[in-house]
């Protein structure tokens, strides 16, 4: 019964139970998806951009992504909605005071301050830690928490004073719910702006077409018709001014 040593095996060592399912830090996750760019998995530094679903992004690591849109990054499918950097709006983010960043950091000891929010909302003073829901305005880049827009109802931005429509509500690191939602919106968006497009094309080559045929009648008249009238009109005229002065 015994072992080498002459242990005795405990049943937890001879039973094998079912394995714990690890849970996630939600911490963790919360501070990855906040103070993290999405692709590059660097920390955030201005310029910050956001894309339609709501997702945050390093800019220049998106200029990089799409100049090489190579298969082998994985990463590149949490991008792969971004088509070009229209598709992008640069974030206008407020500054957290209380937050210390890197501030001493001479020596090399000291990492990011990420135990408290870099921004914050500054209508409200929420910290965009996770723990609030923070939107921004695609028609300007303003960044907000949501509280601020159901508290303060306008039509403008509470920032800048931009007019804006629901559309252009854009919640940042929203639920899988408010990706779908957003999703609908973004391929709705753009599918009435691809057809927007296409009227515009046709009636340009419809008038197009129509001005070479235009000009070549305009060029028939200029050419042909005064040659054929001026015969006519001047012997009328002759006509006239013989009847009118019988005398003369």
């Amino acid at each position: 019964m015994g072992c080498d040593g002459g242990t005795i095996p405990k049943r937890h060592e001879l039973v094998k139970g079912p394995k714990k399912v690890e849970k996630v830090d939600k911490d963790a996750e919360l501070v990855a998806q906040w103070n993290y760019c999405t692709l590059s998995q660097e920390i955030l530094r201005r310029p910050i951009v956001a894309c339609e679903l709501g997702r945050l992004y390093n800019k220049d690591a998106v200029i990089e992504f799409l100049l090489d849109k190579s298969a082998e990054k994985a990463l590149g499918k949490a991008a792969s909605h971004i088509k070009s950097i229209k598709n992008v709006t640069e974030l206008k983010l407020s500054d957290n005071p209380a937050w210390e960043g890197d501030k001493g950091n001479t020596k090399g000891d000291k990492h990011d301050d990420l135990q408290r929010a870099r921004f914050i909302c500054p209508v409200v003073g929420l910290e965009m830690n996770g723990r609030h829901r923070f939107c921004f305005l695609r028609c300007c880049g303003c960044v907000f928490s949501e509280r601020a827009l159901k508290e303060i109802k306008a039509e403008v931005c509470h920032t800048c004073g931009a007019a804006f429509q629901e559309d252009d509500v854009i919640v940042l690191n929203g639920t899988k719910e408010d990706v779908d939602v957003l999703k609908a919106r973004m391929e709705e968006r753009r599918l009435r702006a691809k057809l927007e497009k296409k009227p515009q094309g046709h009636q340009k080559l419809r008038q197009g077409s129509l001005k070479k045929p235009a000009l070549i009648l305009e060029r028939r008249k200029t050419t042909w018709l005064p040659k054929a009238q001026v015969g006519p009109v001047a012997a009328t005229g002759s006509c006239f001014e013989k009847a009118g002065n019988p005398g003369g």
